[in-house]
């Protein structure tokens, strides 16, 4: 038989998958000795059971009866008894923290008998109709679904009436005649009385609580925290203890360390004469938690102590929960608190050095998304006012510039010293001159993977995708908001890319130390090492000491080469050729493309060449006797020609004023016609050009092979590799590495230097992972593009998805995350993990990476681990991510192993770590 219910004394932390986080915890401290209210909790299994079959599942009324039975005996006092009446808190509690997302009602037992039962035994009536008017506000609300602001209304026309600041100057006959106010409210909006039986509040308050997981505010929060849906919550229920007895009571909240920063002592707040959720709602001024000494010592020191108690049981800081009542302390909940990205780094070195924890735990404790959140500059939170737009956090960071509206003035102002944001509707490759200029970039459209999300997180640029309130003018050199606010070119704007935000003016910034160590390697200006970046480059060195995977870093500069490798990147695991295409170079590609002849396309491709070696010989110096992997040009050609729109109006123009229109324009909308494709991501581009534009790849590789032997011969070691794109069978990649292969002979014959590159292929269309097995045989590595294998895999087009369903998606639990951002383990994490087992079947020695966005995001590299990738390569400024993740994905390998040669299971994820 299905058992539901849990005492206290029968649970346990081990539990917290069943009891959920609060009751696992409750019973935890009540094992520990702890002065915990008596109580049970309902599980989560009966949530579930519940919330499926909209029935009380069997037995568990028999079950909530008989454990209500035993904590009134305990107590000496019946449910609602009406001389003495013993009370409940009934509070949700999910196996992982979810704060103020779902329900509690306290004071549950109190009806129109009882409250004067209640006013007797604690010789207070004030306190009593007070205690009952909380339990109709909140039983009326949660349960019967009355409005919450309709109860503050009344309460708010009450204190006006009386003339009083806060209900606290409310006295007995006010808070009475306030709850026959609010029982009149529930009449008139449900048809319904407020239920006198106790039992019946009970058992409706335990349901509303189930019903609460399924509310709209809970499952938003379970979606940004990745929280699963198919949980369920516990509830529990609890003796009541009261902080609102007078002046020698109270309530508030601690935590063993500083959650912000990490740093020991007592911090948190306590209210005199209060209850818990007054603490919460801010209804008064707390005091801060030293002042609970001067105004009861003994309670204070007892505190303390539990709190030690429990930060050396939980090895972690601890939030705790705490009432005292009439002078006797009351621990009501504790949980290994949620902090800061500073905090659970400066939290986890210094458990270490207390010996609470080794390296390996404290590394599991850190994360990648905090890390990230470090190493971008911050606003000063205390000097940001109403954001002027909000939209997706894109790439992080915080950046103060002028609004721009093109590229070429950005690009001018920059020049002139000016910080500059970039503004547009969306970007393009046309922008990326702009886009290198400007501080941040703001687009009122596109999701987190769109062309300006992508680039700017590659550069480590601030950017704030699909702003959808803003309307940019980018003929008048303005934006417009929803709220008609007008920003012209030159007004100042502050970006926040962590949190989406645009705010005017210059919000002042807070300097990041842990990405100024990253970069240079300095300290402090005084010489002091800080103790946050001293915490980070500990949770790295560790990470790099276990991780079995590389992280190589994707790069087309010798800058970002050079920056990358500081980062700690060993390699680059793509280097995409097409952006050496752009800028005044352009002009070289639109020659080849317009060429009439084999003669003239054969002298703009020797135009290119030199420029192309001298772009490989930095890069390949920049990342000496590590491995650089080039991906030949994949793009469409058209993509470097001018806009189709924009040419048609030139010439129209130049004719409608009787001119004669420009030749060279006519025959560049010449060829944009006729490289005109309805869908270009799946056109000519990739290994296609190179087997059908003559001169292309063997262009690209001599340029490549070249590099290698000026670099051999200035006594370097450069390990080039070569990567044809977009392949899809394995004839195109045997006909292009025929080329590569003659080529590179070719060039070790004429300069007498030996050159091998690797060559290999991106496996970026689900028929390559399918047929791995045949490539593999050709190619001796595969580098996985997940961004266009994720396109290929679901049929959609990136640019246009995100903003068009996305949202809608998410919200209907399609997705639990944007494809784009995590890898999709079940369709395309499964073709990768099919292309890796077919491909080193037919080739042991193949080597295999991954090359997308996707390279970077700390989830997906946990799931690259275990598919057994051998690196994985992102933008420079993920690297450290990249590196802490891949280390913590080898721990987590580990200790799923050691279980399960335990026979114990797997151990779900660490509830301290969400929300981090």
């Amino acid at each position: 038989m299905v058992r539901y219910v849990y005492d206290y004394t029968d649970g346990g932390r081990e539990k917290a998958g069943l009891l959920g986080g609060k009751g696992a915890n409750l019973a935890e401290m009540t094992r520990l000795g702890l002065p915990v209210p008596p109580g049970f909790t309902l599980t989560t299994e009966a949530c579930r059971d519940f919330l499926a079959t909209g029935t009380e599942p069997a037995g568990l009324t028999r079950e909530l009866s008989a454990h209500l039975a035993g904590l009134e005996e305990a107590a000496g006092r019946r449910l609602g008894q009406r001389d003495d009446p013993l009370l409940v808190s009934v509070r949700s509690g999910a196996r992982f923290s979810m704060p103020g997302m779902m329900e509690t009602i306290l004071d549950v037992g109190l009806n129109d008998d009882s409250v004067y039962g209640l006013a007797k035994a604690s010789g207070s009536e004030r306190f009593a109709w007070d205690s009952y008017r909380r339990l109709v506000q909140m039983f009326g609300s949660t349960v019967m679904g009355v409005g919450a602001p309709l109860f503050e209304e009344a309460l708010d026309r009450l204190k006006v009436l009386r003339g009083v600041p806060d209900d606290v100057h409310l006295d007995a006959a006010d808070l009475a005649g306030l709850v026959e106010s609010y029982k009149e409210l529930i009449r008139r909006e449900t048809g319904e009385e407020f239920p006198q039986s106790p039992a019946d509040q009970l058992r409706r308050a335990v349901l509303a609580v189930f019903l609460s997981w399924n509310g709209e505010r809970a499952r938003l929060y379970r979606r940004r925290e990745h929280i699963p849906d198919d949980l369920g919550t516990a509830v529990n229920v609890q003796r009541m203890v009261f902080g609102n007895l007078g002046a020698d009571s109270g309530s508030g909240v601690a935590f063993t360390r500083d959650p912000a920063t990490g740093r020991p002592g007592l911090y948190g707040d306590y209210l005199p004469d209060a209850q818990g959720e007054d603490v919460v709602a801010g209804i008064r001024n707390t005091v801060p938690l030293a002042g609970l000494e001067r105004l009861d010592p003994h309670s204070y020191e007892q505190l303390r102590e539990h709190l030690r108690t429990l930060e050396r049981h939980y090895r972690d800081l601890c939030d705790i929960e705490f009432t005292i009542e009439r002078g006797k302390l009351w621990m009501l909940q504790t949980r290994v608190g949620k902090r800061t990205a500073e905090a659970a780094f400066a939290i986890a070195a210094a458990l270490t050095d207390e010996g609470l924890i080794g390296a390996d735990e404290a590394l599991s404790r850190v994360g990648g998304e905090g890390l990230a959140r470090l190493m971008f500059p911050r606003f000063d939170a205390a000097a940001t006012g109403e954001p002027l737009a909000r939209g997706l956090p894109a790439s992080p960071g915080a950046a103060v510039g002028a609004a721009v509206f093109d590229s070429a003035e950005a690009v001018r102002r920059h020049a002139a010293g000016e910080p500059v944001v970039l503004v547009r509707q969306e970007t393009n490759p046309d922008d990326l001159p702009g886009m290198v200029a400007a501080r941040a970039v703001l687009t009122s459209r596109g999701g987190k993977t769109s062309h300006a999300a992508v680039v700017a997180r590659g550069m480590g640029k601030v950017c704030v995708c699909g702003a959808e309130d803003v309307v940019v003018d980018t003929a008048a050199r303005r934006l417009t908001t929803g709220a008609d606010t007008v920003v012209e070119e030159g007004a100042v704007l502050s970006v926040d890319g962590s949190a989406g935000t645009v705010y005017t003016g210059a919000v002042p910034l807070v300097d990041s130390t842990v990405m100024q160590r990253l970069e240079t390697g300095d300290t402090d200006d005084d010489g002091i090492p800080d103790a946050l970046v001293g915490a980070v480059t500990r949770a790295l060195d560790r990470a790099d000491e276990v991780r079995r995977l590389e992280v190589r870093a994707n790069a087309d500069t010798p800058e970002d080469a050079a920056r990358a490798r500081r980062f700690g990147a060993q390699g680059i695991g793509l280097c995409r050729t097409e952006h050496m295409f752009l800028g005044e170079r352009r002009r070289l590609v639109e020659r080849m493309i317009l060429a009439g002849s084999d003669t003239d396309r054969d002298r703009a491709l020797e135009d290119l060449l030199p420029l192309q070696r001298q772009d490989f010989t930095g890069i390949l110096a920049a990342m000496d006797g590590l491995p650089v992997t080039i991906r030949l040009l994949d793009p469409p050609l058209h993509e470097f020609l001018p806009d189709r729109l924009g040419l048609a109006t030139r010439l129209a123009a130049a004719e409608a004023r009787g001119e004669t229109p420009d030749g060279h324009d006519a025959d560049l909308l010449d060829a944009v016609n006729r490289m005109h494709e309805e869908n270009p991501m799946l056109g000519l581009r990739g290994v296609r050009l190179g087997l059908v534009v003559p001169g292309l790849v063997a262009m690209q590789v001599r340029a490549v092979a070249e590099a290698v032997v000026e670099r051999v011969r200035a006594g370097g070691s450069p390990r080039a590799e070569i990567m044809v794109p977009l392949v899809g069978d394995v004839t195109e990649f045997r006909l292009v590495r025929e080329e590569v292969d003659r080529v590179l002979a070719d060039v070790s014959a004429t300069s007498g230097v030996p050159v091998d590159c690797p060559v290999g292929t991106m496996i970026e269309l689900p028929r390559a992972a399918l047929t791995a097995g045949r490539i593999a045989e050709d190619a001796e590595f595969f580098s996985f593009g997940t961004n266009d294998l994720t396109q290929t895999t679901w049929g959609f087009s990136r640019d246009d998805v995100e903003a068009a369903f996305f949202s809608a998606y998410l919200d209907k639990g399609v997705f639990t995350a944007s494809p784009f951002e995590t890898i999709d383990r079940e369709g395309v994490g499964r073709l990768v993990e099919i292309a890796v087992t077919e491909g080193r079947s037919a080739r042991p020695s193949l080597e295999t990476g991954v090359c997308g966005e996707h390279g970077g995001d700390p989830e997906s590299v946990h799931f690259f681990h275990t598919a057994g990738l051998d690196y994985v390569s992102c933008s420079p400024f993920r690297v450290p991510v990249a590196r802490l993740e891949a280390g913590r994905a080898a721990l987590e390998t580990s200790a799923a192993r050691s279980q399960v040669r335990a026979g114990i299971g797997a151990a779900g994820p660490d509830a301290a770590q969400k929300g981090l």
